[in-house]
């Protein structure tokens, strides 16, 4: 990879906060070390440092456990040409995180898509805030085509949404696939931008995505002094307030109230972390770096 394709990735791939344009921030600080992880924040930029792993986690949006696993597809409407016709859809993921449908022959975006195939999905970050503006999300466009079912995707999809066994055998429903062919990602307030579909389907989950909400939890519950002094200390804002309000492997997002007012800040661990163990110890060494224990 070379610098300006890192550069590329990185700055539209920061699902669940890499970014760091906060929901209800006023600003954007300079933020993340580089240090391990070789990433900074430098004017709405991510950059990626030599040595640092590819960035690709968008597909922690779609893929994770904590993610809404419905979706809104949008499809061209068969009876009002030129006109999309929106429709909530429960998805499931196959090969490479290509998401899959399964849905009846009567239903209208059914219809829509035998006589089109084009269509975009919609998946959004559940939880958050309470600002959906400010939550990560992703669209991803392609084409749908119905696929014969088998062992495996009634599995994959079972497992995602188990009431469907009870109409999983209906002679009227099929399994459809999106074959995505492009991803447009949004992170949040300013954070927007295309994803390559080679990317998206080569990537792998963070793995902090299951404990991410406990990490986020336990640290603004418990530990409030604690972020307002590595606030101080890696990104140099001097925090009245701080809350982590994301984490992965990389590092934390924290939204910081100010005497300027509010910002927002990313600061990278200074290892990748792959437990919330691991988590745990980098977060108390980097507590005791910035009170200079």
């Amino acid at each position: 990879m070379t610098n300006s394709q890192g550069t590329g990735i990185a700055s539209v791939l920061g699902v669940l906060g890499l970014l760091a344009l906060l929901p209800g921030a006023h600003d954007v600080h300079v933020v993340a070390q580089t240090r391990a992880s070789g990433i900074a924040l430098v004017g709405g930029t991510l950059i990626d440092g030599a040595g640092a792993p590819p960035m690709r986690d968008s597909v922690v949006l779609v893929r994770g456990e904590r993610i809404e696993r419905v979706g809104t597809v949008a499809t061209q409407a068969a009876k009002h040409p030129g006109w999309p016709f929106a429709s909530v859809m429960p998805y499931a993921l196959i090969d490479g995180a290509s998401p899959i449908f399964l849905i009846s022959g009567m239903a209208i975006h059914t219809q829509n898509l035998i006589a089109d195939p084009r269509a975009s999905l919609l998946v959004m970050q559940s939880g958050g805030d309470g600002d959906p503006l400010g939550s990560p999300r992703a669209t991803l466009l392609g084409s749908v085509s119905r696929i014969e079912s088998s062992e495996a995707i009634r599995n994959a999809y079972l497992a995602r949404h188990p009431s469907a066994r009870y109409w999983i055998d209906f002679s009227d429903f099929g399994f459809f696939r999106l074959d995505v062919t492009d991803i447009y990602f949004v992170g949040g307030f300013g954070v927007m931008g295309w994803v390559v579909a080679d990317d998206y389907r080569s990537a792998e989950p963070d793995p902090l995505v299951d404990s991410a909400a406990a990490i986020i939890e336990h640290m603004n519950a418990d530990h409030n002094e604690a972020l307002r002094a590595i606030a101080k200390h890696f990104a140099g804002l001097d925090a009245e307030e701080a809350s982590m309000v994301s984490c992965d492997r990389l590092g934390f997002v924290m939204r910081l109230r100010t005497a300027a007012g509010m910002k927002g800040a990313r600061v990278a661990f200074p290892e990748p972390v792959h437990s919330r163990e691991d988590a745990r110890r980098v977060l108390v060494a980097m507590t005791r770096e910035a009170r200079g224990v």
